[in-house]
């Protein structure tokens, strides 16, 4: 089966981004990995303290992908699974492709900002060339229709 990643943020155009990726896997018989990365900066404290800031941050992940994870059951079909991993993003993203061969589509969400992708977009098409799978930019500002059409 191939899979669609895609990664969950805290930004608006991750909204997209997982609406794409459901709709695409369900029109493909395909699937969903929502993968979300944990930056280390975040836990620089004392280890008693980075410890339960970690805990938070996982359960945070976990509350927002159940609203996704609903979502795409009810809606598309699709039962995505959620991966969290630690370190930075880029390399963890490019560690995750590399180290699960059904991911097939790596899905990001554009900001639709006039300064710019965002920083996760930009840095991700740089490596572009070294990733053994396409990547599809979403931009953020699509609407339900538009994205429907398209998938």
């Amino acid at each position: 089966m191939r899979k669609f990643m895609v990664v969950l943020d805290d930004s608006r155009e991750c909204l997209n981004a997982m609406r794409f990726a459901a709709m695409r896997a369900a029109n493909t018989q395909g699937g969903v990995t929502i993968l979300s990365v944990i930056s280390p900066e975040e836990f620089n404290h004392w280890i008693g303290v980075g410890d339960i800031m970690r805990e938070e941050s996982r359960e945070r992940i976990q509350a927002h992908f159940e609203v996704f994870a609903k979502w795409m059951r009810d809606k598309q079909g699709v039962d995505p699974e959620l991966v969290i991993r630690e370190g930075e993003p880029v390399a963890e993203i490019i560690a995750q492709v590399n180290e699960d061969p059904e991911v097939g589509v790596l899905v990001l969400g554009a900001s639709a900002d006039r300064k710019g992708p965002g920083p996760l977009v930009t840095q991700l098409t740089k490596n572009a060339g070294a990733l053994p799978i396409p990547i599809t930019i979403v931009p953020g500002d699509l609407s339900k229709e538009r994205l429907e059409a398209i998938t």
